[in-house]
């Protein structure tokens, strides 16, 4: 293959399938998108905890989070949850916290006396006295909402190519000369970096200066538990990040809400990890975990300042970064995609991304 597009997007997780989707929607020419893997969503994108939780990210999230939302409910992605972010007599400061960093951001979130948290947590143990309730959180349809950008893009021309990991670029007569460790070259006026673990690698492939952008493991485990999940059971996090846990098709879906630095990988499950997990969850309901069904464990790609980087390389002609979208990536991608093609095109903001701040999450903040 020798084609030459006007856009190419490198990665076919969530951040890359939704950004050629929008772009290919907003008439932005010929795209192609790449995937390393011999399928899109290989990574991360395929093992994602499946949840859109208004506070998860913290606040600088929230303004990707709730328009992303509503979109999703319009688009019947959402199922209703609730959330519970639960703590001890001794988080009550980190509770206050919590509740003071989310006053001004349009997120609901109630507290709650001691006995209302034991009927929605059956078995819960004494010294869990205090909860934060979060009624507006809801599972997401992760591999529905990924294959609906996949499709959308398709329909828009976006030629997908899988096997295409990048080897080389080369910056010439104003567009860049790519090509793929399979041997085929194609060339591109922008190219999109939406890599997740791999961003910073692919950028110096690029010439551009690694933002730092860290991936870091998460591992999940699927439990069978006596009794068994209720399917209305809420998602439940501790206030001081050491576990989350929730219901899925009967079983039991927990995580010790572990951070471990790894190189950009296939990455595989812990089983530390997943004895953490059980013996934190075992420490807050009297619930008995009869078998580990299944385990597995995903990157999630942070940014130095935790925040998302979506613009261009202000250093590198032709390079935008779409990329650090953490563990957030699908609960904020429609509000995420639609601003990164609007910034890439430089063209105006519509009602999902009007009144959002772009300049929180400008490359240009990194600049050496």
């Amino acid at each position: 293959m020798n084609e030459t597009f006007d856009i190419a997007v490198v990665g076919a997780g969530i951040a890359g399938a939704s950004i050629a989707a929008e772009l290919a929607a907003l008439g932005a020419g010929r795209i192609a998108l790449l995937e390393a893997e011999d399928r899109p969503g290989y990574h991360t994108s395929g093992r994602s905890a499946a949840f859109w939780e208004e506070c998860y990210g913290g606040p600088d999230i929230v303004p990707l989070t709730l328009p992303s939302g509503r979109w999703l409910r319009e688009h019947g992605f959402l199922s209703p949850r609730g959330a519970l972010y639960i703590g001890r007599e001794e988080d009550g400061p980190a509770m206050d916290d919590f509740v003071r960093r989310f006053a001004d951001s349009g997120v609901n979130i109630e507290r709650l006396e001691r006995d209302r948290l034991a009927a929605m947590l059956p078995g819960l143990r004494e010294k869990w006295t205090r909860a934060l309730w979060e009624p507006g959180c809801a599972d997401i349809d992760v591999a529905g909402l990924h294959q609906h950008y996949l499709a959308s893009a398709a329909r828009g021309g976006v030629r997908l190519l899988t096997r295409a990991r990048v080897s080389r670029a080369e910056w010439e007569g104003g567009r860049w000369r790519i090509e793929t460790e399979q041997g085929e070259s194609l060339g591109a006026g922008i190219v999109v970096d939406a890599a997740g673990a791999w961003a910073d690698t692919l950028a110096e492939t690029f010439g551009a200066h690694p933002i730092g952008i860290r991936p870091l493991r998460r591992t999940v485990a699927q439990v069978r538990t006596e009794p068994a999940a209720l399917a209305d059971l809420p998602l439940v996090l501790d206030i001081s990040g050491g576990f989350y846990f929730k219901p899925e098709s009967g079983r039991l879906w927990l995580s010790p809400h572990d951070e471990v630095p790894s190189p950009p990988c296939d990455a595989a499950p812990e089983e530390l990890a997943v004895a953490e997990a059980i013996d934190r969850f075992s420490r807050v309901v009297d619930w008995r975990v009869e078998a580990v069904e299944r385990k597995w464990a995903g990157l999630r790609s942070f940014a130095p300042d935790r925040a998302p980087v979506f613009g261009f390389d202000p250093m590198v002609p032709g390079f935008f970064w779409f990329a650090g979208q953490g563990g957030f990536g699908f609960q904020t991608a429609p509000a995420a995609a639609r601003l990164g093609a609007q910034l890439l095109l430089g063209i105006y903001r519509d009602d999902l991304t009007q009144g959002i701040d772009s300049t929180i999450y400008d490359p240009a903040r990194f600049t050496p």
